[in-house]
């Protein structure tokens, strides 16, 4: 789930699709409409006259009923834009999230995950539009229905209606979620990749989120530009690095969308069982990475880090902690965000900066994860089904509920960015040292290589052998999911052909 964020530039708030500014906790409600374009000229129709909320519309006063658009590459193929215009899009995004096998195994959606089982995103469930709605938690059912029901009679099908659960701070298993984010440096105040980067900070480049603006690379994504004389160029903001060509990418942002079910009784059951009822939920903690409340595990330290606004929930990295005795290097949140800068022992004088680079000093696990910085995400995700309560989880007359996580993410490269952290960090069963075991709660615990089990959870021991636990099931399965083009909003208008 996900916390708001800092604003985007006040330059351009007007062509910035909200959901880049904020993830509307102070809507409750929403729901995700996925749709197929089967009239083109007639969806482009009503999508136009759709009252799309920008970042500028934050500021001018309270948002009731809100609505986003984004589409898949197939989703603009169906409104007829050209394949010499869709060329400039990321090349992930053309094929699609379930488009190639070999994606398909890096990202761990093989076995239950496997694209062919998904209820949507594939073949003729494959979404060319998704609609996000947000309103107050009384109101959305009927803003949903009434959007659908005008949607359906322009020229758009229903592949699925997602809703989600009232907005909390807390995830399916019961654990406070949403609290790390990136800040966004808005205002260009640091250069990347200068000594402040040797050790980890929270602020990253606007180009990460948005496209057509420098990245952490100091560079541009790659992103589709139009020749001055195309039709309606003129409507589109000038490319900031080739100002002989209009930027159909600028202000706009890659949006992944995967539907996550977690198996919350499953969950629970199996940490009682592995750790009895006195450490099950000191198990739990150590898989997530957190304590249940969100707070980080005492023993990491606090301290100030640039760009973190809240130092009780985010002031630490794992400097302290090199073992994973703390938190052991396999948990989630030590996955998702290792919290590592440029050097990952942090500063170091020009002799210790050589010595590192020849190789010839380091740790496992700083030999296997990159710098942080170039791998953050913008989660705009929500919770779907029952709000299930850990004592509930263990009741065995209960039925089992239906909960998950709808993750949505925003970023400007999602092969550098989504992917490299689903499969170099999560789906990776050797991440940081570790040998056999996955993320311990999204890992689907096939074997890796053929015959090598990644079902194992190892917590280091300050003396004596590491602990292991094996033989753990897959908690969460994925039931769909697509990569989408948020696009802003001047680019919108020239996807649909605006007058």
């Amino acid at each position: 789930m996900s916390r708001d964020s800092p604003l985007t530039p006040r330059r351009d708030a007007d062509d910035i699709q909200a959901l880049v500014g904020t993830g509307f906790g102070k809507l409750r409600g929403a729901c995700y409409l996925m749709l197929r374009v089967v009239d083109a000229r007639a969806a482009r129709t009503w999508i136009r006259t759709q009252n799309v909320a920008s970042v500028g519309d934050l500021s001018r006063g309270v948002l009731e009923h809100v609505i986003q658009v984004a589409f898949t590459a197939a989703g603009l193929r169906a409104l007829g834009v050209a394949d010499a215009i869709l060329s400039g899009f990321a090349p992930e995004y053309l094929e699609g999230m379930a488009g190639d096998p070999s994606r398909s195994r890096r990202l761990g959606d093989i076995g239950e995950n496997v694209p062919s089982a998904w209820q949507w995103g594939v073949e003729d469930r494959e979404p060319h539009v998704v609609l996000l709605l947000f309103a107050a938690t009384d109101e959305i059912v009927g803003f949903a229905e009434r959007t659908c029901v005008a949607a359906l009679a322009a020229g758009l099908t229903l592949v699925e209606a997602l809703p989600t659960g009232e907005l909390d701070d807390r995830e399916p298993f019961g654990f406070v979620d949403g609290i790390s984010q990136p800040a966004i440096d808005w205002e260009d105040k640091r250069t990347p990749s200068t000594s402040a980067d040797m050790d980890f900070h929270n602020i990253v480049a606007p180009g990460e989120v948005l496209l057509g603006y420098r990245n952490e690379y100091n560079l541009f994504s790659g992103r589709p530009l139009l020749d001055m004389a195309a039709a309606g160029a003129e409507r589109l903001p000038a490319a900031a690095d080739n100002p002989d060509k209009r930027d159909l990418g600028r202000n706009g942002s890659y949006l992944v969308f995967r539907q996550l079910d977690q198996d919350v009784r499953g969950f629970w059951h199996w940490v009682h069982q592995a750790a009895g009822a006195d450490g099950a939920v000191d198990l739990a903690e150590a898989m997530v990475g957190r304590k249940v409340s969100g707070a980080p595990f005492t023993a990491l330290g606090a301290r100030d880090i640039s760009g973190v606004k809240d130092r009780a929930l985010n002031g630490f990295t794992y400097s302290l902690d090199p073992d994973g005795i703390v938190c052991p290097h396999g948990g989630h949140i030590r996955r998702a965000n290792p919290r590592t800068g440029d050097y990952p022992g942090g500063r170091s004088g020009v002799i210790a900066k050589l010595i590192a680079a020849l190789g010839l000093s380091g740790t496992a696990e700083a030999d296997v994860i990159a710098s942080s910085r170039f791998h953050r995400l913008l989660r705009r995700g929500r919770r779907f089904g029952e709000r299930f309560e850990v004592g509930d989880a263990l009741q065995p007359d209960l039925p089992d509920p239906k909960a998950g996580l709808y993750f949505i993410c925003l970023n400007a490269n999602i092969g550098r960015q989504f992917e490299f952290v689903q499969g170099a960090w999560l789906a990776n069963p050797k991440f940081g040292g570790v040998s056999g075991e996955q993320d311990p709660l999204l890992g689907n615990r096939l074997p890796f290589p053929p015959g090598r089990a990644t079902d194992r959870f190892t917590r280091p021991q300050p003396d004596g052998p590491c602990r292991v636990m094996s033989g753990l099931p897959q908690f969460v399965h994925v039931r769909g999911g697509a990569y989408f083009f948020l696009p802003g909003l001047r680019a919108l208008a020239w996807l649909l052909g605006a007058p």
